[in-house]
Order: C-alpha cells, then sequence, then structure tokens
C-alpha cells in the first residue's frame, strides 16, 4: 500500500519594506546672499533701539503749517521724530490763513512770525504751550544779472568783492523809489518816458547783460498779504520805510471829527496804507509760495526779485553743492536795510500737540538738523544764533552771510495797526472768530 503523499509546504517570505534615503534639503542660493543683509539689518536695529518700534505706538499729529513745513517733511527730521513715537500729518496753508481759518481737529498750529502767532493766541483766548526753536530773515531774492544792475545804480553793494558773492546789502529807502512808478522829483512819467523811469531797461539792464532785454517794471513778488507772513513782513518793512524808518502807531488822539471844522478826522495808518499799496498791488495776481516759482527752471522769467525767507535759499544752496559740488552763483540774496527777523511759532493746542512742542523745544537732534536745513538756531533764548549755521555753511563750501553794519531792525507794528495795512492792501475777508 503507498503511502500518502504530503502536502506541499510554501515559505512565504515576509515582506520587506524598501526604505528611501531622504536627501538633506538644501538652502536656496537666494537666501544664503540675502542672510548675511539681514543679519546686520536686525543688529543696526538692536543697535539703534528700533527692533520693536513696529509694536510702539505711534501718534499722528495733525497739523497746519505755511513755509516752516519744510521742516517737518525734511525726511531726517521725520525719523527722529519716529524714533519718539510721533509722526506728523500737515496740512500747508500761508500763516496768516492758518491764524484766520477753523483749528477743529488740529493739535499743533506753526505760522511763520510773530504777528500770526498772536492772532492765533488772542482768538484762542487761553494759554497754550508754544516754543520758537529758531529764526530766519526775511530777503528778497533775485538773479546775478538784476542784482549787478541795482549795484550800478548804488542801491545794491555786494557783501564780498572779487569772485560770485551770493549776497547783497540792498538799502531799501533807495529801492523804494524804484518801486512807485514815479520820477525822482515824484511826478508820474509821460508815456514816452515809461521806460526810462523804474524800469529795468531805464536802470541799464539790458546794456549790462546783452543780448538779455528787460523793459518790465521793478517789481518785486509775494504771495498774497491775506494769507502769507512773509508779505505781510515784506508790507511791514515798507511801511517802516514810508513812515520815515518809524514803527507806524495808531493815533488814540484823534476823534471823529477834526477840530477845524467838523470834517472827517484822516486817519494816518489808512493814509500809510495807501501810499504803500500800490509797491505790493503792481505785481498783479499773488501766487501761493514764491520759493517754488524762484528755484525752478523758469524762475528767472517769473519773478526777478522775488519775497522768500533765508533757510529756503540756504537749503537750496546746500542741496545744489551736495548735487554739483558747487554752490549755484546765479540766484542771490538781497538782504534788506533796515532789515526785517521772523520768529516761527510751534503753538500746541492740544496734549499730544504739547508733546511735539516740548520735544522741539528740547531735543539736540532736531535742533542739530534745523541748522542743517538753513536755519538760525535759537539758544539759552537768544534772538537768533547765526555761528553754528555760519560754521556749517563753510564747512560744506558755502560762503556764510555777512553781518550787515546797519543793524537798524523792523519792529512789527501792533497788531490791530498790522490788520489795519494789511485789510487796506489786501482787501481781506474777515477773520474767523471760532476758537480751538
Amino acid at each position: 500500500m503507498s503511502e500518502p503523499s504530503r502536502p506541499t509546504v510554501v515559505t512565504i517570505e515576509e515582506p520587506r519594506l524598501a526604505t528611501r534615503r531622504r536627501e538633506r534639503r538644501r538652502i536656496p542660493r537666494h537666501v544664503l546672499v540675502a542672510l548675511p543683509l539681514a543679519l546686520a539689518g536686525l543688529i543696526s536695529l538692536l543697535v539703534s533701539g528700533n527692533a520693536l518700534r513696529p509694536f510702539e505706538r505711534v501718534i499722528t499729529i495733525e497739523a497746519k503749517m505755511a513755509s516752516k513745513s519744510d521742516y517737518f517733511k525734511d525726511p531726517e527730521v521725520q525719523r527722529l521724530l519716529l524714533k519718539h513715537g510721533i509722526r506728523v500729518d500737515i496740512q500747508r496753508l500761508g500763516s496768516r490763513g492758518v491764524a484766520t481759518q477753523s483749528w477743529q481737529g488740529l493739535d499743533v498750529v506753526f505760522p511763520s512770525g510773530q504777528p500770526a502767532a498772536k492772532l492765533i493766541l488772542r482768538k484762542a483766548n487761553r494759554s497754550l504751550s508754544s516754543t520758537r526753536p529758531f529764526v530766519t530773515p526775511l530777503v528778497l531774492a533775485t538773479f546775478r544779472d538784476y542784482a549787478e544792475t541795482l549795484e550800478k545804480q548804488g542801491v545794491a553793494v555786494a557783501q564780498k568783492q572779487g569772485g560770485d558773492t551770493l549776497y547783497y546789502n540792498l538799502e531799501m529807502n533807495e529801492f523804494v523809489d524804484l518801486l512807485d512808478g514815479l520820477k525822482p522829483n515824484g511826478e508820474k512819467p509821460q508815456a514816452h518816458e515809461l521806460k526810462k523811469v523804474d524800469t529795468w531797461h531805464g536802470l541799464g539792464f539790458d546794456d549790462l547783460n546783452p543780448p538779455k532785454r528787460n523793459s518790465g517794471r521793478i517789481l518785486v513778488r509775494t504771495s498774497s498779504v491775506c494769507e502769507s507772513n512773509s508779505a505781510g513782513t515784506y508790507l511791514s518793512i515798507l511801511s517802516f520805510v514810508e513812515n520815515g524808518n518809524v514803527v507806524p502807531v495808531a493815533d488814540d488822539a484823534e476823534d471823529d471829527t477834526s477840530a477845524a471844522g467838523g470834517a472827517e478826522a484822516r486817519d494816518p495808518v489808512l493814509d500809510l496804507a495807501k501810499k504803500v499799496e500800490p509797491l505790493i498791488s503792481l505785481q498783479g495776481m499773488w501766487a501761493d509760495e514764491q520759493a517754488d516759482s524762484y528755484f525752478s527752471g523758469e524762475g528767472e522769467s517769473i519773478a526777478p526779485i522775488a519775497v522768500i525767507y533765508e533757510h529756503q535759499y540756504l537749503a537750496h544752496q546746500l542741496d545744489h553743492h551736495k548735487k554739483y559740488g558747487k554752490p549755484d552763483t546765479e540766484r542771490v540774496l538781497l538782504y534788506p536795510t533796515p532789515y526785517a527777523l521772523t520768529e516761527p511759532q510751534l503753538i500746541a493746542l492740544t496734549d499730544e500737540g504739547e508733546q511735539l512742542v516740548e520735544l522741539i523745544r528740547t531735543d539736540t537732534e532736531l535742533r542739530r538738523r534745523a541748522t542743517e536745513l538753513g536755519f538760525r538756531v535759537r539758544f539759552s533764548g537768544a534772538e537768533g544764533s547765526s555761528d553754528e549755521l555760519n560754521a556749517y555753511l563753510r564747512e560744506h563750501g558755502i560762503q556764510e552771510p555777512a553781518r550787515n553794519s546797519d543793524q537798524t531792525k523792523v519792529d512789527i507794528p501792533d497788531l490791530n495797526v498790522l490788520e489795519k495795512i494789511i485789510n487796506e492792501v489786501g482787501d481781506c475777508p474777515p477773520v474767523e472768530g471760532s476758537t480751538p
């Protein structure tokens, strides 16, 4: 009997799991390139103390300012303010416009001179924190050919003999005689005499500067006296000169009728305003900002002489030297004699505004930056310090302005007197009575 067949045993091996070797992930090349830069930036932020700046509270100061908004629009000033958690949002407006319009929603206002500042403080009718961080003279900006024409007439004197001086002293008493359109004896010229009287052609501009020609009137371009501190200050200079180098004052002793015969009494302030008005109004339409036109490529044809501030000119020269390695010798300044010094005043309207006022008053870096932008920074309550500014100009290849030997200063008239002159000359709208 045969043996039963044994079942076939099939051996099944356990499945082997294949392991795939994982390659090490490589860092992209562009990340490797950028890594040192990112590390350097982090170190810089840590050293400067700005690493946590995005997480800190930044307050926005709402402000209305005139020409001194140039200071707060400077990128370096903005960076310095941001270090202290402050950003300034600016609405630009003429100084008198700042004073006369509404301040609703504002934290600070920054008029360019004392008349507008006094209007603001009077209108507010309460104590307001403020500071006057720097001063800047009012100047007449012109071009070399026009300055040399005035020099030939003995009206202007170069501050530096030899070379291309950037500054001239202007004798305002003689200069005003060139603005009135009258003959030397005070008579109005006949039609055939117009080109010889108070025109650039009549002063010999064409002969000194061929092939240039200019038969236009000798005029000084200003912004609106109803809006601008620079125009109001220039008007104060004209009023001072036309009043015999005496500050005009109201005559409190005058009655409504004269003692002679009951006729209406004459107002000496209005009489002076009527005398000065043609020296301003003959320019025609006012522009908003004369510095913008003066520094443009067409500046000489737009305004041969324009009212600006010294700091605007010096900032232009410093920037020009930085770009081209030399000053702009075609544009020059006329320093009026007598002279007027403007004092911008930063005024706080809210608690947040007071923080900015205190910072501008005390921060050394912000004060230094003001010097670098052409301002004469005040020190220890002084009227204005030129030493630091002059040293900075010398270091950067710019001629420093000389101190005028005639120290006659135009004192701004009493606010009521000045307002009367401004309103008469400019036919200005009434001042708003609202308070902040």
